[in-house]
């Protein structure tokens, strides 16, 4: 993402749900231009890990040349939080019901955000 005028703004927001012996990378990368002044970016990265073999290398990068901005950036890795899974297993719903109440929550952190109807309406797994 590159900000080249004044009183830019940006939302970038990334989520990823990754298997058994899969490997990722996210390399994120905000640039803000000397004359860019005022620019508001955000950029986010969350992972979810569903073994232990599952990783991901982020990589989220900020480059500011102006210096009246509002930049921030982050990235999280982790697995299903064993607490809300007990709580949804002790309130009936089966192991597999439960896993996938938890991502789809997750996923839809991202989907939730996005305008475009077509994509939007994409099945959800």
């Amino acid at each position: 993402m590159e900000h080249a005028q004044p009183n830019c703004s940006s939302r970038s927001f990334n989520n990823g749900i990754w298997r058994a012996r899969r490997a990722a990378v996210f390399h994120g990368r905000i640039v803000v231009h000397k004359d860019a002044q005022k620019t508001d970016a955000k950029q986010t990265n969350r992972n979810l890990l569903l073994s232990d073999s599952a990783r991901i290398d982020t990589k989220p990068q900020l480059e500011i040349y102006a210096d009246d901005v509002k930049c921030t950036h982050g990235a999280t890795i982790g697995q299903i939080d064993e607490e809300p899974l007990f709580y949804l297993r002790s309130r009936g719903f089966d192991l597999a019901t439960a896993r996938n109440m938890l991502l789809h929550a997750f996923a839809s952190e991202c989907l939730d955000r996005v305008n475009e109807p077509v994509v939007r309406e994409l099945p959800r797994a």
